[in-house]
């Protein structure tokens, strides 16, 4: 069976790097053993293998802004359009959602709303019921978000499947196999609390409490299932193929 591939665009933050990359994260939160998953450091100008060569990608987030327009993000949005072109599985997560949805011809920039973090509530629209990731799910999952960016217009022909209070688009999908979602699924509820105490003093210049994002910290084993779903369906498509 072939390997998933983790591009990874950026690093957690320095308090939670005990726990490993986001590659790491992602590999465990979606069930998969060490050498089912190549993991490339993107950021870092590692070299872009062939998509081909995998039953999957999933693309991390990143405290970087794709806005910036970072050679390095650049260079991987030309590769993310070639590899959703040719009809490959892919899956990004928030600033991997942005950079696929921006590769595609989407619009990312600051969201006018605000910083979103913390456990939010994502609600799924009409063509979600549909999707093989997100059909049989309750019309509202809880989820773990933080970002200052967002996708502000999805790629053309793209179908955005939720939105939450501060954002418009926090899952879409284009074609039959790429998607995005805002939301972290990969986040523990200890991850997502540290994050929200390392950003505390940001919170509260923009006049929000960290201790209410704290308190109100819980599981989101829904988005998770969206994550694994994703696998299910790549491995499925991967042995098709195979087999064709």
């Amino acid at each position: 069976m072939k390997p998933f591939l983790i591009l990874e665009t950026g690093t957690p933050i320095p308090s939670l790097r005990r726990h490993g990359s986001f590659g790491h994260w992602i590999r465990v939160a979606a069930g998969l053993h060490g050498r089912q998953v190549r993991q490339v450091r993107v950021m870092d100008g590692e070299p872009l293998p062939e998509a081909r060569d995998y039953a999957g990608v999933l693309v991390t987030g990143s405290g970087a802004m794709v806005t910036e327009r970072a050679d390095w993000s650049e260079r991987c949005a030309d590769w993310l359009r070639a590899a959703a072109e040719a009809n490959q599985a892919l899956f990004g997560i928030c600033y991997g959602h942005q950079l696929i949805a921006h590769a595609l011809g989407g619009k990312v920039d600051f969201n006018p709303r605000g910083r979103e973090m913390g456990t939010v509530s994502v609600r799924l629209h009409e063509p979600a019921a549909q999707d093989p990731l997100f059909s049989g799910l309750p019309t509202q999952i809880a989820a773990q978000a933080t970002h200052l960016q967002t996708v502000l217009a999805p790629p053309p022909q793209a179908r955005v499947l939720a939105d939450s209070e501060r954002d418009d688009c926090h899952a879409f999908r284009w074609g039959d196999a790429v998607w995005g979602v805002q939301f972290h699924p990969e986040f523990s509820t200890g991850m997502m609390r540290g994050y929200i105490q390392a950003r505390s003093d940001a919170l509260a210049k923009e006049g929000t409490c960290h201790r209410g994002l704290l308190d109100a910290v819980k599981p989101a084993p829904q988005a998770r299932r969206v994550l694994r779903r994703f696998i299910h369906l790549a491995h499925q498509r991967a042995r098709k193929q195979g087999s064709a």
